[in-house]
């Protein structure tokens, strides 16, 4: 079986599970570390040609990292694409299941199963607290309605406020953010790298939790230490809460 991925969080999913299957992954497949295969551009601008030259058996590819015109153009060339969608926690891992069979795993990875259980193993949280999660900067951007990253939060007890916005990814003023009040701003390091010198005094006084893309938005074998590292994140910023 010959893979080409143009999802990161999938990448990491294949090569950890299927060593060698992949041939081909995007410069934004940084995962595993040393993932050693030919990269095909970026998940907004693969090189078609170079994939097609690649003779994959499948292109995995996602609704939402993807854009149609590429995904049309490799199906023109006479490849399989399997496209898939995840929204939510549990979405995910239907999803990580169908690639992984669809890329010939004979059985389930054991790193999946203790990522499903460890979710499953999630008390209610005792409190809920209101966030806001940037994930761009200039123009400002932030969590909407309908997205993974909103889903994994909420199931930690942290919703946040833009969960009913018409659109996925809305643009938001700093100003707008600020005066929404949330207990906490959420920060990743991905797709815009957030740190504590970037993205914080932006929202002072208010606390805010900088948390790493690879827990927050990528579904795959992180997902079984998302709950455990996000939530630890969250909690120190407020000082303990939520859960606690």
């Amino acid at each position: 079986m010959r893979v080409v991925c143009l999802v990161p969080s999938l990448t990491e999913a294949l090569a950890v599970s299927l060593p060698g299957v992949l041939v081909g992954a995007t410069d934004w497949c940084s995962h595993p570390a040393g993932l050693d295969v030919i990269r095909v551009g970026g998940t907004k601008n693969p090189d078609v040609a170079r994939i097609v030259a690649l003779a994959p058996d499948l292109v995995v590819a996602n609704e939402e990292e993807n854009r149609v015109p590429d995904l049309a153009a490799l199906r023109a060339a006479g490849l399989g694409v399997l496209v898939t969608e995840v929204r939510d926690v549990p979405q995910a891992f239907r999803e990580l299941a169908r690639v992984l069979e669809a890329c010939g795993a004979p059985v389930r990875p054991r790193w999946l199963d203790e990522a499903q259980d460890a979710w499953a193993a999630l008390s209610p949280p005792s409190r809920r607290v209101t966030a806001v999660v940037p994930v761009w900067r200039r123009p400002w951007m932030v969590l909407g309605r309908d997205t993974f990253a909103g889903d994994v939060l909420a199931r930690l007890g942290v919703d946040h406020l833009y969960t009913g916005h018409t659109e996925r990814y809305p643009r938001v003023t700093a100003e707008e953010l600020r005066a929404a009040a949330p207990d906490v701003v959420v920060l990743p390091d991905e797709p815009y790298r957030f740190t504590a010198d970037d993205g914080p005094e932006a929202f002072a006084p208010l606390p805010c939790a900088l948390v790493g893309g690879r827990h927050l938005t990528w579904y795959g074998p992180t997902l079984g230490e998302a709950p455990r590292v996000l939530g630890a994140a969250v909690r120190a910023a407020l000082g303990g809460r939520p859960g606690d």
